[in-house]
């Protein structure tokens, strides 16, 4: 099979091509209604109906800010654009916080630097506040999330020596990395795994992998794939190392990725300050849903101070429009998605999947935990706050996704979820 080498002027050139493998989806930008409402005695800008459009200033808070120099953890990856861009574009300072990002090289680090107060807040993978939280590895330590930060925007990524082996059950035996055990990148490739009749614990081999050395052990051999974060998916491509075999997008539209964390101690100390970083946060999203700020967007997160990765290998991503590595360019608005609000829901299927794969061996009521870790109604009074009515918020405190092609309905949980040795069929 011939690999063709895509530049960036190829990708440009060849515009909206047809791809074979992806779907298309055109994006019509709906009408707006903007409105005006005040907020603690100030005047916001912007309010969102329709499509997601570009945030006003924020009001001025009455309520003083408890801390106002705050240490914020990240990992250079493209989950964190909102907290990125809630830095580079004023987000945090006009809310009176002056944040000082801090790029940590893992979530190992990201997760102990929080807890011994290192870190003020940190860009968190989502399922990890529910690991800390209720002790999986260690003692239980209370953690929250204060906002989403992204949805889908990841990938599973083959060596290019499989292009022929797209079913998965072809696959028992190969080798995958992921980036940390309490991932959705762990989650959903099991789940994947699992639907195409692979045991992710005995069919093949998963490694925690740090994601900018995803890319270089797939060049070396040393993994056969990996479901990763961007752009190291779309970064595999460019080095024409490796394709892309699915976007997550593809086995759950809507999916969880990275949270925004603090600690329940510090939300009891700083009540003032951690509504401030929602806020910021809110606004960070809607710039970042707009997809006429993505290329805007790459080209601050390629700084060597934020994710230091190719603006066009990041534009990719971000814009959806980008080559798969088979000599395809694909249109898919859908690649990269960002939310602010962690809906109850979300919480509910991790805890599930962490059942089932027995990184949850103790009985723990769903519903309880989750309103508890993901502060779903919070974030919502925030952007009532900010007048930041946001169409794409879904109905309800619990919504229906569709995982795998199947609905996962949490009124109406799997035989396997509370069970530590049920596992589902293979």
């Amino acid at each position: 099979m011939s690999i063709v080498p895509l530049s960036e002027q190829t990708l440009s050139a060849r515009g909206a091509g047809a791809c074979a493998c992806c779907d298309t989806v055109a994006f019509t930008k709906q009408s707006s209604v903007i409105t005006r409402r005040a907020v603690f005695g100030g005047i916001t800008g912007a309010t969102i109906l329709g499509h997601w459009t570009p945030v006003g200033h924020a009001a001025p808070s009455l309520s003083p800010i408890e801390k106002p120099d705050l240490q914020i953890g990240f990992v250079p990856i493209s989950c964190a654009a909102p907290l990125i861009m809630a830095h580079a574009k004023g987000f945090f300072s006009e809310e009176g916080l002056n944040v000082h990002l801090k790029k940590i090289s893992g979530w190992a680090l990201i997760r102990d630097r929080l807890l011994d107060g290192e870190l003020d807040a940190s860009h968190m993978l989502s399922p990890m506040p529910i690991a800390l939280s209720l002790g999986m590895g260690n003692q239980p330590q209370p953690v929250r999330v204060l906002t989403m930060q992204n949805t889908n925007g990841q990938a599973i990524t083959l060596a290019l020596k499989h292009h022929a082996r797209r079913d998965p059950r072809q696959w028992k035996g190969m080798k995958f990395a992921i980036p940390f055990e309490y991932s959705m990148h762990n989650l959903l490739l099991r789940a994947y795994l699992a639907k195409h009749g692979l045991d992710p614990d005995n069919d093949v081999i998963l490694r925690v992998t740090s994601p900018p050395d995803m890319v270089a052990n797939l060049r070396a051999g040393n993994i056969d794939g990996f479901l990763g974060p961007e752009p190291f998916n779309q970064r595999a491509v460019v080095e024409e190392v490796g394709f892309i075999h699915i976007l997550t997008a593809d086995i759950w539209d809507g999916h969880p990725c990275c949270a925004f964390g603090v600690t329940e101690a510090f939300i009891s100390s700083h009540p003032n300050t951690s509504a401030a970083l929602q806020r910021a946060m809110i606004r960070a999203a809607v710039y970042m849903q707009d997809p006429n700020n993505r290329v805007e967007a790459a080209q601050i997160m390629s700084r060597p101070d934020y994710v230091n990765q190719p603006k066009f290998v990041i534009n990719q991503s971000l814009t959806g429009h980008y080559a798969d590595g088979l000599g395809n360019v694909c249109n898919n608005l859908h690649r990269s998605g960002y939310t602010p609000f962690p809906y109850y829901s979300m919480a509910l299927w991790i805890m599930q999947q962490m059942s089932r794969w027995g990184y949850l061996k103790q009985s723990v009521d769903y519903k309880e935990s989750a309103e508890s870790i993901f502060l779903l109604n919070s974030a919502r009074d925030q952007a009532r706050n900010l007048g930041i009515q946001l169409s794409n918020d879904r109905q309800g405190n619990y919504p229906n996704f569709v995982v795998n092609g199947e609905i996962f309905d949490p009124n109406r949980m799997s035989p396997f979820s509370g069970s530590t040795t049920a596992k589902g069929n293979f």
